[in-house]
């Protein structure tokens, strides 16, 4: 014959007897739970929006949204209609300075003012040595020192890896003097060899990955100290223009 206990009499026996008591269950990470539901997808890459039930998707500075049931996602700009911001643009500047914070200034190729003082803005260049319009703009830059403007230059080979210009661009790289060798590449003619050995400690292919991840879609590939990716060759005064209209001075952390 089977005896129910009274709920009380259960309870003091298990005071006495020690019982395990039932914890509550754990809350799930809602964060967990979303890239749970999405194919290769971490945690990491996920943050709340301002907007209840989507959730940000970030993949380098590339950004989605999801809904917090994992089954749709859409591209496009979210805004803040109250004063008109653009979150999603902030949110690329911000994710693409967090990118190019992690490359030592030491793996690039520096131009600047002789005199640090006259230094007012910085730019980082992902450039291809054999590209016609980084070309161009390498022979005006004692025009964009000359205003203040200081370059530094990431590796980025338009044509991928084992190709001339992947090459040429791991030779600079590997060069006593880049700077000299860098300038060298862009005076010779496309493609021809340079002198010069390929090590393999060369930054190239952790350049090549950033540009990618930063989302660039050309050369040469001007990133401002403030996050925006400027596509295109720009000339120095127009450079200039856009630099100060993004009031975003040199300072000592991007010099």
């Amino acid at each position: 014959m089977r005896r129910f206990f009274p709920s009380f009499l259960l309870a003091t026996l298990c005071v006495l007897l020690a019982c395990p008591q039932q914890l509550p269950a754990a809350e799930t990470d809602p964060l967990q739970a979303v890239a749970a539901k999405i194919p290769g997808a971490k945690a990491a890459d996920l943050r709340a929006t301002p907007v209840p039930g989507i959730y940000e998707y970030r993949h380098g500075a590339d950004l989605a949204y999801v809904t917090a049931d994992g089954r749709y996602a859409f591209a496009g700009d979210l805004y803040q209609l109250t004063d008109n911001t653009n979150l999603s643009d902030a949110r690329r500047r911000e994710l693409r300075r967090g990118l190019l914070g992690a490359v030592a200034e030491s793996s690039m190729v520096v131009f600047a003012p002789r005199d640090s003082k006259d230094v007012k803005y910085t730019v980082t260049v992902f450039t291809d040595v054999d590209c016609s319009y980084c070309r161009a703009l390498h022979k005006q830059m004692d025009e964009y020192n000359r205003l203040g403007i200081r370059v530094r230059y990431l590796a980025f080979p338009r044509t991928g890896p084992d190709t001339p210009s992947w090459k040429r661009a791991e030779q600079v790289w590997c060069a006593d003097d880049r700077n000299a060798m860098l300038t060298r590449a862009k005076q010779s003619e496309m493609y021809a060899t340079l002198p010069g050995k390929v090590c393999n400690s060369n930054p190239v292919a952790e350049h090549y990955a950033l540009g990618k991840a930063v989302g660039l879609t050309g050369t040469p590939g001007i990133l401002t100290e403030r996050g925006d990716l400027l596509p295109g060759y720009m000339p120095p005064k127009e450079l200039l223009a856009e630099l100060k209209s993004q009031a975003a001075p040199a300072t000592a952390a991007g010099r």
